[in-house]
């Protein structure tokens, strides 16, 4: 069973997330909570798998309620839900450690999928708004962060064909795309990505974009395939 808590600010929202949820034979929802401080109390007393979270609620919002379930080592992982494409407080919940991104208008089915996909250890972004998601955070990246010694050390553990695979994933590629563009096997490209996430000291692919961009490897406005 995937154990799940909802955060959200709109009892009637968190009923209707229950009902979707509770019907599906593998979730089940361990619990509720209608702000941050809550949500946080919450996530350590329950340990649930993944937290639904929402991002604009009152007193501690799911930014900071975010930030403090990664930095307390729980082993829950915080799945973002939010009502606007993009969100700049998603983003911000992204480099809180997040570990994907949804909308709220979502097809339940994509929601059921993306619960699935985040407690199985990956990262998710919804598909209609990867990309955009990926232009508007590299704007707000720090160019200054790819000067860092410590990103110089990780991007170097890398191998050519490695960092190859991050820029794309870092470009919104999915693996089948990837394999296209670069001209491997879908299997060879999710063996890559296998090795990039521990080599980085990464959780997944929705961090390894963030950092990606953060270090400089991808630079905003670059498409897939630009390097080949």
């Amino acid at each position: 069973m995937i154990n799940i808590l909802l955060v959200d600010d709109a009892p009637l929202l968190r009923m209707g997330f229950r009902m979707v949820l509770e019907a599906q034979p593998d979730v089940r929802v361990v619990g509720e909570a209608g702000d941050g401080a809550e949500a946080v109390a919450l996530a350590a007393e329950l340990q649930p798998d993944v937290v639904l979270m929402d991002v604009r609620m009152p007193g501690v919002d799911g930014i900071e309620a975010t930030a403090r379930i990664t930095a307390a080592g729980l082993p829950s992982r915080v799945l973002i839900l939010t009502t606007f494409d993009l969100d700049e407080y998603a983003f911000a919940a992204l480099r809180a450690g997040a570990a994907g991104f949804l909308l709220k208008n979502a097809h339940p089915a994509d929601l059921i999928a993306g619960i699935r996909t985040v407690a199985a250890g990956d990262g998710v972004v919804a598909p209609r708004i990867t990309r955009q998601l990926i232009e508007a955070f590299a704007r707000q990246a720090d160019p200054a962060a790819a000067t860092g010694p410590r990103a110089d050390e990780r991007l170097g553990r890398l191998t050519d064909r490695e960092r190859e695979v991050l820029v794309e994933i870092a470009r919104g590629q999915s693996n089948a795309e990837i394999a296209e563009t670069l001209h491997l096997s879908e299997a060879t490209v999710k063996t890559h990505v296998s090795r990039i996430l521990p080599k980085l000291e990464l959780r997944d692919r929705v961090q390894a974009v963030v950092f990606a961009y953060e270090v400089g490897l991808v630079a905003a406005g670059s498409q897939p395939g630009d390097d080949k």
